[in-house]
């Protein structure tokens, strides 16, 4: 039995530079965030109580404790460093001097961070990871609801109904996922008109030699087949049913080659024609989503021997993980149907990245801990996990350096104990029990309400019969 020493502080070491994350160094290492910071000229170039290298932690924790205030952001991230420096006298900054720090540090190195630090990680031990040697990767969009301000509303738009403007401005995210590992790679953010499919497009500077990148109908386009194809990426997507596909010829095992157009014109002249395979397939359970509907994929891998139809047309459904990975972001990484918490699109941009980073960390340990267990990282539970790294970090920042090992090899254990059942053979529908309200919907008005003019014990005035 090993017994843990407690950190000792240098003497003259200083609290604020002495902040990190132990817990997820090895993910987000202090020297790549200072080069961020070097990178994007955000080092600050006098000591501060708030060093720029803590905003983009608190950038990060923000969606790590997302129940708790900016200000408890803060103590949570220095709650295991502030029992080393017991009897010194360490200030936390007040909750306005931290939201300027944010708004000081910007989005732009969050953004670099991330595209430096979420990389792929699936090896070929990691189960539904890859198909025919081919990295699995997929594309999709949601939208996230951010605070009601002008300048929210102004910078990323509003939606309209039936029923009149949305309840919140909203920012249209379109993500890039690694599919057997659930890791963010790639994101793009912008107004919730802007539609999809550009930033699928966008997304493919993330994808290359090696990908089959799966996308819904949403995303099919001749302009995003002829990308796909220069990135040296394979695609397998799902297209609409009013896209002509004429079979040219017939293939061993039900499906055919098609030439896809730029437009009908093209097609009419048979220019610029894209050669592609067409997968069409039903569902034969009726208790299945999409039961006797017809289903058409097409793709890139031509070959019916090497690539077998049924299995493409199987592992097309494994794109509807990337509905699993926003869940765990919109349902249990952040507090359930409340917006963002950043009153200003910078701000907003720098909190959507800290949570992608937040994810990547999670899934990141999460995938380390099932190899070890010899397990389907599908097994393991994404809020428990979230719950053992909120624990663990101040633990980290307690034990002295030389346990740090220990100490992150018991995080792996802890979360590969936390198995979920096995998936049952299950199918809901996409319904919502609640959809309307009974109260009046809120208009611009309501904003600057009539305030009462005296206390309410004032107003009472009792009434003679």
């Amino acid at each position: 039995m090993k017994s843990i020493t407690l950190r000792m502080p240098e003497p003259e070491t200083r609290f604020e530079d002495a902040v990190v994350l132990n817990a997820i160094e090895r993910i987000v290492p202090t020297e790549v965030i200072d080069k961020v910071l070097d990178d994007t000229n955000r080092r600050e170039s006098r000591k501060r109580g708030l060093p720029a290298r803590i905003c983009v932690l608190i950038a990060i924790g923000m969606s790590l404790f997302t129940e708790e205030n900016i200000g408890k952001v803060l103590t949570k991230i220095v709650q295991g460093l502030r029992l080393a420096w017991l009897g010194r006298n360490y200030q936390q900054p007040t909750d306005g001097a931290i939201c300027q720090a944010r708004y000081r540090l910007g989005p732009k190195p969050l953004v670099e961070l991330f595209h430096l630090i979420c990389q792929p990680i699936a090896t070929p031990q990691t189960p539904g990871a890859f198909l025919f040697g081919l990295r699995l990767k997929a594309i999709d969009g949601t939208l996230e609801d951010v605070p009601d301000t002008p300048a929210n509303e102004r910078a990323f738009g509003r939606l309209k109904g039936g029923r009149g403007p949305d309840a919140f401005p909203k920012v249209r995210g379109i993500y890039l996922i690694e599919v057997g590992t659930h890791v963010f790679l790639d994101a793009v953010f912008w107004a919730c008109r802007r539609g999809e499919p550009a930033g699928g497009r966008r997304l493919l500077r993330s994808v290359g030699w090696g990908d089959l990148l799966m996308w819904d109908r949403n995303f099919h386009s001749y302009e995003m087949v002829k990308r796909t194809l220069a990135t040296g990426a394979h695609f397998l997507g799902r297209v609409a049913s009013n896209i002509i596909l004429e079979p040219v010829e017939p293939l061993v095992d039900g499906s055919y080659l098609a030439y896809i157009y730029p437009s009908p014109k093209a097609r009419r002249k048979h220019q610029g024609g894209i050669l592609v395979r067409v997968i069409e397939y039903t569902i034969a359970d009726p208790h299945r989503t999409g039961s006797g509907q017809t289903h058409r994929l097409i793709t890139s891998l031509l070959d019916p021997e090497r690539y077998p139809a049924q299995e493409l047309a199987c592992t097309y459904h494994e794109r509807w993980e990337i509905e699993t990975v926003i869940d765990e972001v919109d349902t249990h990484q952040r507090v359930y149907a409340r917006p963002l918490r950043s009153q200003k699109p910078e701000g907003v941009i720098q909190e959507l990245y800290g949570m992608l980073l937040a994810h990547y960390v999670i899934r990141v340990l999460m995938h380390e801990a099932a190899l070890q267990a010899g397990l389907d990282p599908d097994r393991l539970s994404f809020i428990n996990s979230l719950r053992i790294i909120r624990n663990a970090i101040p633990e980290f920042q307690q034990s002295a350096p030389e346990y740090i090992p220990l100490l992150y090899q018991r995080l792996l254990d802890d979360i590969a104990r936390e198995l979920l059942p096995p998936r049952r053979n299950r199918s809901y529908p996409r319904v919502v029990k609640r959809k309307m309200s009974k109260f009046k919907l809120k208009r611009p008005k309501h904003n600057d309400w009539p305030q009462p003019l005296e206390p309410f014990a004032d107003s009472v005035v009792i009434l003679s019969p």
